[in-house]
């Protein structure tokens, strides 16, 4: 299926589009090459570009910090080549915890249930060209835990009453993955930091 047709599918009709990815036959490699890489992708460079040229409005001082572009583009690849990684922790994790939940072990539907959740949150981050509109973007991020729940009884055969559990469990797990990608991100110096402003004085110099 395009790329196109099954982010619509699965943002207008869910329900219906977990039934046909979870008959569809994939591999790892697949969904990374033809829908995790590609679409991962879109948050990665919008908040560079939204950092990088609009900043954001800082409430009272009337101007708006801004990254430099340098640094928005090294910090975009980072999250993007970390947010690849962490796509395949949480899908082992969605594996590993599936028998304690009624469920069927199976990494390939792992991924698959994970790669697709993803899809709202990914097309959300067009929001972030405007950081602004971030909080819009969140919205769609929200969207992404509802696809996530319609979709692990499909695609790991987790019975219906368990499924509440199981995507509770396994956001949990997401969280604190970001919460390391965040850190190792950090401590390796890198991140949107406030490289500049605009509308008013820099309290920073070059």
């Amino acid at each position: 299926m395009a790329l196109v047709d099954r982010v619509k599918n699965m943002l207008l009709s869910p329900r219906s589009e977990w039934q046909v990815i979870d008959a569809e036959p994939a591999t790892v490699s697949s969904l990374y090459a033809g829908y995790i890489a590609p679409l991962s992708a879109i948050p990665a460079i919008c908040q560079a570009i939204g950092m990088a040229l609009i900043g954001i409005s800082i409430p009272f001082v009337g101007g708006s910090y801004k990254t430099p572009m340098g640094s928005a583009l090294t910090s975009a690849v980072v999250f993007y080549v970390l947010g690849l990684v962490s796509i395949y922790v949480v899908s082992l994790v969605v594996d590993a915890l599936a028998p304690s939940f009624g469920g069927t072990k199976n990494p390939v539907q792992a991924l698959k249930v994970v790669a697709y959740a993803y899809t709202a949150a990914w097309v959300g981050g067009v929001f972030s060209l405007i950081p602004a509109l971030s909080i819009i973007g969140a919205l769609f991020g929200l969207y992404s835990l509802y696809l996530l729940y319609l979709g692990l009884p499909v695609l790991m055969k987790a019975p219906q009453d368990k499924a509440l559990g199981y995507t509770v469990v396994v956001i949990i797990v997401t969280i604190v993955v970001m919460f390391v990608i965040f850190w190792v991100v950090g401590l390796l110096g890198f991140g949107y930091g406030m490289g500049g402003m605009r509308g008013g004085a820099s309290p920073y110099r070059p």
